[in-house]
């Protein structure tokens, strides 16, 4: 087991937001493993944060049992096979809610690759840029539907109430997002109108 690194609350370790998103996994209460961990980034994560590839999550697990913020501890599976389990420790839960109260509010960080192609319209085709926003409006679409079921999901978890709040701002955040490349389909067809090279 790791010993708890002697930090105060108020003095949490300096780690990656993607960390505290994996110590937040583990603060529900649950001793998952890796995958499981991954998992649950794809069931709500991914709607609003991001959805991190195996190894970045196994790094993550390791740097916050460094930091004595997580456990490990080898269990058997179901089927008989060995793996390992994580658990947030005291001091985790501790830095971990002192990071969610006092750590800086950044603003979201948006990279879009839909606006981007669009802002280069000037090389490309407008049947291109159409098929380009329309392909962004289906996704945004789909999005907001499984956002949707994560947040039907959520309501049943026990303690997940926050979890519900954060699925019902993804179906606005994606709904949103359809309904504005909606306008820029518009928008595209308004620039054609009027003739203008592209």
């Amino acid at each position: 087991m790791v010993k708890p690194s002697p930090r105060s609350r108020a003095e949490p370790a300096t780690l990656p937001a993607t960390a505290w998103a994996v110590l937040g996994v583990l603060s529900f209460g649950e001793e998952p493993t890796g995958y499981e961990i991954r998992k649950w980034a794809e069931h709500i994560l991914r709607f609003f944060y991001w959805s991190p590839a195996m190894s970045q999550i196994y790094a993550e697990l390791k740097r916050l049992e460094k930091a004595g913020y997580a456990t490990s501890r080898t269990d058997v599976a179901a089927d008989g096979r060995p793996r390992r389990v994580y658990a947030i420790t005291p001091d985790g839960r501790d830095a971990l809610a002192a990071w969610a109260s006092d750590a800086p509010i950044g603003p979201p960080v948006l990279k879009h690759g839909p606006a981007l192609r669009v802002w280069l319209g000037h090389l490309a085709g407008p049947e291109r840029l159409r098929e380009v926003v329309t392909e962004q409006r289906d996704r945004a679409q789909r999005l907001a539907e499984e956002a949707e079921h994560s947040r039907r999901v959520a309501v049943t978890g026990t303690g997940w109430a926050h979890a519900e709040i954060v699925a019902r701002w993804a179906v606005r955040y994606h709904e949103a997002e359809r309904d504005l490349a909606e306008l820029m389909l518009a928008d595209l067809d308004e620039l054609a109108g009027r003739g203008a090279p592209g």
